[in-house]
């Protein structure tokens, strides 16, 4: 661990918890939502995750077993605010599998798998790749796990954290070589840094309006 690097992550993560305030995320009932909401936040806003959800509940499918046995166009129909419809009915249908036959439906021994196990479980499933798989195993699996997105990219990029090169791996490195492993920790810092990123480090930034103003230019 870099003292150095770990304070200045920890600088970044200060200054945007004290502006913001606790981010209370991921939201969902229980972890199987928030595997679905996962799969469906891909491409999307959560505002539309929510109402594919909210089907999905008002029918009583929001199971692994419901979605298992529901066919892919029926499930593309329920989902459809989603957006990606076809694309993400399909996601979960493989998610839905993969927890049928290797663990009988249970996601529970899924979670106590270890975390490497985890993380190689979900990335053999089609259409789950690292941010997802890492956004299950961080959110509904309470693991140590930090989930990188292109928010996350954009923000350290900004202020000379990682260049134009770096990837999924050396970014998520950079967090936890420098951090300790607490789950709570992760989730808190990665909801503040989507928070941040939507406020304020846009496409267009609002750089004199946001809390890492100043921040990593030293």
């Amino acid at each position: 661990m870099s003292e150095y690097t770990h304070n200045k992550l920890m600088e970044m993560y200060n200054l945007m918890l004290e502006r913001l305030g606790p981010q209370q995320w991921w939201p969902g009932d229980g972890p199987f939502e928030m595997m679905v909401g996962a799969l469906l936040t891909q491409n999307t806003s959560w505002t539309n995750v929510e109402k594919a959800i909210n089907n999905l509940k008002g029918m009583n499918l929001l199971t692994v077993q419901a979605i298992h046995e529901l066919s892919k166009e029926k499930l593309a129909e329920i989902i459809r605010p989603a957006g990606y419809y076809n694309i993400k009915a399909a996601r979960l249908k493989n998610l839905a599998s993969m927890l049928m036959e290797r663990y009988e439906g249970d996601i529970v021994r899924l979670f106590d798998e270890g975390t490497d196990v985890q993380r190689e479980v979900l990335l053999s499933v089609k259409g789950i790749g690292p941010e997802t798989a890492d956004s299950i195993i961080l959110y509904a699996a309470h693991k140590p796990v930090f989930v990188i997105d292109a928010y996350t990219y954009r923000i350290l990029n900004r202020h000379n954290m990682a260049d134009d090169q770096a990837t999924y791996d050396e970014i998520q490195e950079l967090f936890m070589s420098n951090l300790e492993p607490d789950h709570e920790l992760f989730n808190e810092f990665h909801a503040l840094i989507v928070k941040t990123a939507k406020l304020y480090c846009r496409k267009n930034p609002q750089c004199d309006e946001c809390p890492l103003n100043g921040w990593g230019k030293d």
